[in-house]
């Protein structure tokens, strides 16, 4: 994961990569290849997390990192706008897919004393990736934009070899059924109303987070006029919190509270960073403590979610689980880009973060109600 992460420079340089003057694309447009991202997310999470119920995760982890890898190098290269569009969708199909197989690789590794600290030794791993990924992506980017795809591919495939070098694979063997066993109806995570309700807060937080990704950094360079090194500094700075104090935190909090207390706290932290942005003060500061905070109410909220969905779930559905996860993210990442750059261009960036701040509220209350009194 430190390494398939370290390149991770594509996505979150995206807006700014097909907004430049080389590309032209308006926000618009932009928001429209970020959520077709997200709706090849949403179906590569579905089926992988199906896949992975069947053969097993490491072969699902080890074919979306290569098959990933070659085609982010592939939209590197490609300068028309619909197979722009095409090949985005493709990219997330396959390397989403990712995600669910891994998420049931750290269940089975760990138990359930460790869970949380062990999302969150994974966690530490990708947003160590993520600081590198996003300082030198920076820099990268204020050279050549072309540069971001061969990294992000290549680290994909060196993630691939490593694993299938490293790793020997896990042989998942069929339950045997019986007939006679009477099975709950949680045992399907379809029908896991409260889970249900989770993912659907899970979205509404992932709808307001991934403008950190996607809208953030356009306001960061056009209304804020800061340079691409400092924003993929200050994206770097994110990692570099949760690396150092992540785990550290996540050692004390875990198992004092329930987990949605937790997560309740981190909705609001992020609510309180989207309002820094109408505090007055010069540029460079007022991102700067905005990325703290919100990095903060991520280290809080995340590893919980991850606890959360996990502690419903079992060695026969926990392919399912991980999969609606996943596509809460993929929805979240589908919507919010397109949505957003539609308010923004009606209104402003202002009326957005206010609508952010709003939900993360109300994600907040929900999360702090969720499954209450049982």
């Amino acid at each position: 994961m430190l390494v398939n992460r370290s390149g991770t420079m594509v996505i979150p340089f995206m807006t700014l990569y097909l907004t430049d003057k080389s590309m032209g694309r308006t926000l618009s447009e932009a928001g429209i290849v970020i959520s077709l991202f997200g709706l090849g997310s949403i179906i590569g999470a579905y089926f992988g997390g199906k896949i992975s119920d069947r053969i097993g995760f490491h072969n699902v982890q080890l074919f979306t990192l290569l098959g990933g890898g070659l085609l982010f190098i592939l939209l590197g290269q490609i300068k028309n706008y619909p197979l722009i569009c095409v090949c985005t969708f493709l990219l997330s199909l396959v390397n989403e897919a990712f995600r669910p197989a891994n998420s049931s690789a750290i269940a089975f590794y760990s138990s359930a004393k460790n869970r949380t600290r062990s999302y969150s030794l994974n966690r530490l791993a990708i947003n160590l990736g993520w600081a590198v990924g996003g300082s030198v992506g920076g820099l990268l980017a204020a050279h050549n934009y072309q540069l971001l795809f061969w990294v992000d591919g290549l680290t994909n495939i060196c993630a691939a070899g490593l694993l299938f070098y490293f790793l020997n694979p896990v042989k998942v063997t069929k339950p045997v059924e019986n007939k006679n066993e009477i099975i709950p109806v949680t045992q399907s995570a379809y029908k896991d109303k409260t889970y249900l309700r989770f993912i659907f807060l899970v979205t509404l937080f992932a709808l307001c987070f991934f403008q950190l990704f996607t809208t953030v950094p356009k306001y960061f360079r056009d209304e804020l006029y800061l340079s691409e090194r400092y924003i993929g500094f200050i994206m770097a700075v994110n990692g570099i919190l949760i690396v150092a104090f992540e785990m550290i935190l996540i050692y004390r909090l875990e198992g004092t509270r329930k987990n949605q207390h937790f997560i309740a706290l981190g909705m609001i932290l992020c609510a309180l960073s989207f309002a820094c942005f109408f505090l007055p003060g010069p540029a460079k500061l007022v991102s700067l403590v905005m990325i703290v905070v919100v990095s903060i109410g991520e280290i809080i909220s995340m590893p919980f979610m991850n606890s959360f969905w996990t502690s419903r779930s079992n060695e026969k559905n926990r392919g399912q689980y991980a999969a609606l996860f996943t596509i809460s993210w993929g929805t979240a990442q589908t919507l919010g880009p397109f949505l957003s750059s539609l308010l923004v261009d009606a209104t402003s960036f202002m009326v957005l973060f206010l609508v952010i701040i709003g939900t993360f509220l109300l994600a907040s209350l929900g999360f702090y109600n969720l499954d209450k009194g049982r």
